[in-house]
């Protein structure tokens, strides 16, 4: 069944046509803003320079900004693997939350309903690999905490839509916070690199201070109920449970 889809169209991408092949990825966002009049409207704002292809509000109403094979002004600074400026690759899909600046609060049932109706239609269109789903987080770590530790990755992974674990809760729980050695962390950070995140980062920002949001990114997507940037037994766990996938 076709999905019910409004029309609002942001200026805020490349005129030129990209080929349907070169979509590769799919970015997940939360808009980060009080309401969603207010997020449309930097969503089409010339000004703001950022829009995505589509959009999602509160109950669940899926509004087009940028069609498909146009180039969004989403992701930003950004790596994956070896993907460098994921917006030529990749289609942005925006949701209706406050974030961490205005009382982050779980994503209502109408919006998950409607992130899988859509990335199922998007799978089918241009056979996006479960394992490119992301978060803006994962690929701008030391810039964007979005869509946060209570977007359902979980859930949405039993949809293959994007990858989850498949580690028993009980026995992850007793080795988190456990301390790991230098030589296990080493092994956890070559995780993450063999999962897609990158060790890039802006010159302005030490090495170890990045280290720590990229484990927090990390934790956001595969560990959410703890996420501070530390290295434990848990999340080396999860790590090597990823790279198998």
């Amino acid at each position: 069944m076709p999905l019910n889809v409004a029309l609002n169209y942001s200026p805020n991408f490349y005129p030129k046509k990209r080929l349907k092949k070169e979509i590769r990825f799919i970015i997940f966002h939360y808009t980060g803003m009080k309401s969603d009049k207010a997020a449309i409207r930097k969503l089409t704002d010339i000004q703001s320079q950022v829009a995505s292809h589509y959009f999602i509000t509160h109950t669940g109403k899926i509004i087009t900004l940028v069609p498909d094979l146009y180039t969004a002004w989403h992701a930003g600074i950004s790596s994956w693997k070896d993907f460098k400026s994921l917006n030529k690759n990749s289609i942005g899909i925006e949701i209706t939350n406050p974030g961490h600046q205005f009382g982050y609060r779980k994503f209502s049932k109408k919006q998950i309903n409607s992130i899988i109706n859509l990335s199922k239609l998007l799978i089918k269109k241009y056979k996006i690999d479960k394992k490119n789903f992301l978060g803006h987080s994962d690929i701008a770590p030391d810039r964007k905490k979005d869509p946060g530790e209570k977007f359902p990755w979980e859930y949405l992974a039993k949809k293959n839509i994007g990858i989850w674990h498949n580690l028993k809760k009980q026995k992850l729980k007793k080795l988190r916070k456990t301390k790991c050695n230098e030589i296990t962390k080493k092994n956890f950070l070559n995780n993450l690199l063999k999962i897609g995140y990158s060790k890039k980062m802006r010159n302005n920002i030490k090495k170890r201070e990045y280290l720590s949001l990229v484990v927090k990114a990390f934790q956001r997507r595969f560990r959410p109920e703890l996420v501070n940037g530390k290295i434990d037994q848990e999340c080396l766990l999860i790590s090597e449970n990823l790279i198998k996938i």
